[in-house]
């Protein structure tokens, strides 16, 4: 298995930026698809965007598409969300996620839990 910390959430401006990271644990980081999602309250949990087990291939849901990107350091077990120009709508609690299988929007087997983004008018 793998234990999933995220990191990086916080207040921030409509407009401004933050850059979240998420650190794995064990040796076979690289053999896990990973993702991010997020949970507003009293929302259901919502995908966010997913990068493959090398960092070839990259998947976005169409909210975020253009403002935030995902990328990975397997040397350094870790996968990271850059999130620019972003919206009050953005609030929610965002999650890591580690999938043994390539999938986009399921599948996911582990989770850690959770850092809080909000954004302000």
């Amino acid at each position: 298995q793998v234990q999933l910390v995220e990191s990086g959430g916080g207040l921030v401006q409509a407009g401004g930026s933050l850059r979240l990271s998420c650190a794995a644990s064990g040796r076979t980081f690289s053999s896990y698809a990973m993702g991010w999602f997020r949970q507003a309250p009293g929302k259901e949990r919502e995908f966010v965007a997913a990068i493959s087990r090398r960092g070839i291939n990259t998947y976005y849901a169409d909210s975020v598409k253009g403002r935030f990107t995902i990328s990975r350091d397997n040397a350094k077990n870790t996968v990271s969300l850059q999130m620019n120009s972003l919206k009050p709508e953005d609030t929610a609690v965002y999650y890591c996620a580690a999938a043994l299988k390539p999938v986009i929007t399921t599948g996911y087997d582990y989770w850690g839990q959770g850092t809080q983004v909000t954004v302000s008018s």
